[in-house]
């Protein structure tokens, strides 16, 4: 007899802790090998494709796409055939196969247990059957006793439905489920949110409620974690990039490259800018860490929202290579095939909003970095020529500097800013073109 093996969703990594489905790759009763990708997930850094690290036939799915599990949580259910004596197939080392695809590996998984309904909420995720057998027509996320929690007298299928039912000010007693026995599941609640904001738009007060998912939620929730912790002060100035234009067209190399190597010998005179603050459990700064390398991060704007990439060890590259990375980088974005190593380990951002054609902005720091420097658009204006009276037409630009006042004060940053201005209109005394 097949033996029924569970596949959770395994760690993200990243203190990352759970995953939104984007599609399954596999249905019921797909066979599967080792290793193969069998969904692809969305978490706060990239979408990625998981690989199940059993072989044989799938029995149950998790959920539907769109539906967010947490690290740990049931995936998939897979029917591994028993060997010729009859025992279930030993797991790969480790329970899984040991490779590693796109960031993740496929060791560390669990299985599950049976519990009751209790009053209070468990803390697992919804799971499948995982005692279907094999060829069985399954559906996702079976509603069993493995699945079931409670709010109360209100029995809901996981606490991730009663998260969004809380997160949209939904009241469960008020919600009619649909599953066996009056079971809430989250379609019941999506509903219910549908009809408030439907009776909303009716009243004028709004056309409707679009939620927050995968990346775009977490990076509301890192937006607001910024602005609540990080005391954050910017500075400006303008600077006549007609040098820094020309400087782009001798040498052959991006804008965004220009720039990058400036912030990059900024940050290795002002150390304390490339770090981050420490805090104890209850959110006071206790410290300030710096960094011994640069994770250079910059702003990209891809039709899956805002990302960010990080160029690794950016103080050890030339201007060139960071040509390159960036280049690499960009064009992963946009294609959404950025890894999760791609969007992490970062201690400073630049951000060039000028490609939108604005002038200047107050960016809310990448948290936990302490620092950004954002530059406008450049554009033909009236500048003094240094050094004389003469009225010329120059192309200035805008620089902004966004710092946490924790790790640094006013002058240490104007210093910084400044020594970037100087850089934008003298380039040659800085940029080495190898």
């Amino acid at each position: 007899m097949p033996t029924v093996r569970t596949f959770a969703l395994p760690d993200l990594g990243e203190g990352l802790t759970s995953a939104e489905i984007v599609r399954w790759l596999v249905a019921v009763g797909d066979h599967v090998s080792v290793d193969q990708p069998v969904v692809e997930v969305e978490t706060a850094k990239a979408v990625v494709e998981v690989p199940c690290p059993y072989a044989g036939v799938v029995t149950t799915l998790a959920a539907d796409a769109g539906t967010e599990l947490p690290v740990g949580a049931p995936l998939i259910t897979v029917a591994v055939a028993a060997t010729q004596d009859g025992e279930p197939p030993a797991p790969a080392t480790g329970e899984g196969s040991g490779n590693v695809l796109v960031g993740y590996g496929t060791s560390g998984h669990t299985t599950t247990r049976r519990r009751r309904v209790t009053t209070q909420p468990p803390a697992a995720a919804p799971a499948g059957a995982a005692g279907a057998p094999a060829g069985a027509a399954a559906t996702p996320t079976a509603p069993t006793a493995d699945t079931v929690a409670s709010v109360g007298a209100v029995a809901v299928i996981s606490p991730l439905v009663r998260r969004l039912a809380k997160e949209h000010g939904v009241d469960l007693r008020t919600v009619t489920g649909t599953g066996p026995d009056g079971l809430i599941l989250r379609a019941d609640v999506q509903r219910a949110i549908e009809g408030t904001a439907a009776t909303a738009g009716t009243s004028g007060s709004e056309a409707g409620v679009t939620p927050l998912r995968g990346g775009a939620r977490l990076a509301a929730e890192k937006f607001s974690r910024s602005r609540r912790e990080i005391p954050d002060v910017t500075v400006w100035v303008d600077a006549d990039a007609t040098e820094l234009l020309a400087a782009k067209a001798a040498s052959g190399l991006p804008l965004l490259a220009l720039l990058a190597r400036m912030c990059v010998a900024a940050l290795r005179k002002y150390p304390q800018l490339n770090s981050s603050v420490v805090t104890d459990a209850e959110g006071r700064a206790t410290g300030v860490r710096q960094h011994a390398s640069i994770g250079l991060g910059f702003a990209a704007q891809t039709p899956q929202g805002l990302v960010v990439p990080v160029v690794r060890e950016a103080q050890s590259l030339t201007t060139e290579q960071l040509a390159e990375e960036l280049a690499r980088l960009t064009q992963a974005a946009r294609e959404g095939s950025l890894s999760p190593a791609d969007l992490t380990g970062g201690t400073f951002t630049l951000n060039n909003y000028g490609i939108f054609g604005v002038d200047g902005s107050t960016p809310i720091i990448n948290h936990p970095e302490t620092s950004m420097v954002g530059v406008g658009r450049i554009a033909p204006k009236p500048w003094v020529v240094p050094g004389t009276t003469d009225l010329a037409v120059r192309q200035v630009t805008q620089l902004s500097f966004t710092f946490d006042h924790r790790v640094c004060d006013g002058a240490v940053a104007a210093g910084f800013l400044r020594m970037v201005a100087d850089a934008v209109e003298s380039p040659a005394s800085l940029l080495r073109y190898v």
